[in-house]
């Protein structure tokens, strides 16, 4: 018998899948629902962030770009972690189950299928990853973050609805409050983030392209950058020896504050990322990672540049000068920075949670009395 309060998320365990799920897990514990997780080994620090909800893992693994072998293994992962989904489906009852994507989303989509339960997709980037382009047949609703998605097959693009990509709660908050001041002699605070695990070329670009520019504006920046473990003290170095402000670690738990306190970012232009930044109404320049999937990254921040919230820097053609020269620009003409603010934020999606959940709702014919 189906349990109507009972709704499987399913997800990777990466960042990028982690903080929508998060957000939307966290909106309908609130308001009532028995929320289960399905994500692989990855996912298990799941379990710590949301103490309220049933964490389950299974067997998955990606297998694009592997070779025979590889790919013949990753195969056989996924078929137990098929049949692990079948029994968890089997006693959990849901009413639907909403996959963030990644791989380990595909045995419990089609266990679901299987038992003729709706299945919503939710897509956070620009072009849709593996697993959502194989799972989109068995779909009644795909979800969008960005109103262009490429890589849906033509039969499939009636079931598209555009909500975005759900931010957590205390990003949401920084939308409410004004942004820092920005004056063409006052300080400027750039905040560098290179996805979870930092991006390298950040370590040196940033340092050598600040080294260049005037010191009557260089002296007005203070940097806050992640940074990988072994390159943070090659990284406080250089900014010592040419006197700027800086603080840098290889996490920050307290990201939000950071997002709040930022005139502007340097960043790769993840789905998380673009999301929590449009939101918060903070300009960027974005670096997008060249070896991300389908190059969706790119993608991802072609859309924001478009909408005239950040500025597309492909990483293969920035340079310390080149950056040196785009960084002393912004800084000497604040009304360009305050436009790509205001862009930004009129892009963001603050609601996206609330709106994903009420189309979840109204698949399965629930109520849409969502807690705010």
């Amino acid at each position: 018998m189906i349990d109507k309060r009972t709704i499987v998320l399913a997800a990777g365990g990466t960042g990028g899948h982690f903080y929508p799920t998060q957000a939307l897990a966290e909106l309908l514990v609130a308001s009532g629902y028995r929320v289960v997780l399905i994500t692989d080994t990855r996912g298990y620090s799941f379990k710590e962030s949301l103490p309220d909800i049933e964490v389950y893992i299974i067997k998955a693994c990606g297998i694009a770009k592997l070779s025979i072998i590889k790919k013949i293994k990753g195969a056989t992962k996924l078929l137990f972690g098929y049949f692990d989904a079948c029994r968890l489906i089997s006693e959990l009852h849901p009413t639907a189950v909403l996959s963030f994507g990644g791989y380990a989303c595909v045995p419990t989509v089609l266990a679901a299928s299987r038992r003729g339960i709706p299945i919503i997709l939710h897509e956070q980037n620009a072009i849709a990853g593996r697993s959502n382009q194989l799972l989109a047949k068995k779909a009644s609703i795909i979800a969008t973050s960005f109103e262009r998605i490429e890589k849906i097959h033509e039969q499939d693009q009636y079931k598209i609805i555009l909500v975005g990509n759900p931010v957590r709660a205390e990003i949401r908050a920084i939308r409410t409050m004004d942004p820092p001041p920005l004056t063409p002699d006052g300080p400027c605070e750039i905040l560098v983030t290179g996805g979870s695990q930092g991006a390298s070329i950040f370590a040196k670009l940033i340092p050598d392209a600040i080294a260049l520019m005037p010191k009557r504006i260089s002296s007005r920046i203070r940097i806050v950058q992640q940074a990988r473990l072994n390159e943070i003290n090659q990284v406080i170095a250089a900014y010592r020896k040419i006197g700027i402000n800086a603080d840098v670690s290889q996490f920050f738990n307290d990201m939000p504050q950071r997002l709040r306190a930022a005139n502007l970012l340097i960043c790769r232009s993840g789905a998380s990322t673009l999301a929590e930044n449009t939101v918060a109404g903070r300009p960027a320049l974005l670096v997008p990672y060249p070896n991300s999937v389908d190059d969706h990254q790119t993608a991802n921040a072609r859309a924001v540049e478009a909408a005239g919230g950040g500025m597309l820097l492909p990483q293969a053609n920035l340079t310390p000068k080149y950056l040196a020269q785009l960084l002393t620009d912004l800084l000497n003409n604040t009304k360009q920075l305050s436009y790509m603010s205001s862009a930004a934020r009129a892009y963001g999606r603050p609601n996206a949670a609330k709106d994903l959940a009420s189309i979840l709702l109204s698949v399965i014919g629930l109520d849409k009395n969502l807690s705010t």
